[in-house]
């Protein structure tokens, strides 16, 4: 009987076919921290030899909102071509706890961002943009030699990322 029974479960397990293909999601980043210039530049330099996609955003920017799944998207199909994506956060250094990483982890659990650690939003982005202009949002493709080769300003979709970061070198 126990050679019959073992005999069905797999004449069953094998009529059901191959195990369905599920693909895996992507995996939750870190929580969201405070960030400085020093900060910045440091992460940044650690990633020479990537290319990077900085997006600036906040949690009240709702072009931000609907572009940030395009852009976790975009990191997980070119990561294995050395493309990472870093978020910072423009929402105020209070808000971190409170507002920003509970969103971030119910949204966009694989989205690693940065909140920025001081009142003037500027301070932190002219380590990347000195003229920055507060539009949000802003999304800066740094080339692997860690220098910017695209400011890109207002949302764009999946494919237009896609595009614009074939021609960084």
């Amino acid at each position: 009987r126990a050679f019959t029974a073992l005999l069905l479960g797999g004449l069953v397990a094998a009529s059901a076919g191959p195990a369905p293909v599920v693909a895996a999601a992507p995996a939750a980043a870190p929580p969201a921290q405070l960030i400085d210039p020093a900060g910045l530049r440091k992460l940044l330099d650690a990633q020479r030899g990537k290319v990077v996609v900085l997006n600036l955003w906040a949690t009240w920017c709702v072009p931000c909102l609907r572009e940030i799944p395009d852009l976790v998207a975009l990191e997980q199909e070119l990561a294995p071509r050395g493309v990472t994506l870093l978020g910072l956060g423009m929402d105020e250094p209070s808000a971190l706890a409170e507002q920003v990483e509970q969103f971030r982890r119910k949204n966009f659990p694989a989205f690693r961002t940065w909140l920025r650690s001081e009142p003037d939003m500027d301070a932190l982005v002219s380590v990347v943009d000195p003229a920055w202009n507060e539009i949000l949002p802003t999304t800066y493709l740094i080339g692997r030699d860690g220098k910017v080769a695209k400011k890109i300003q207002g949302k764009r979709t999946l494919e237009q990322f896609r595009e614009l970061i074939q021609e960084v070198p």
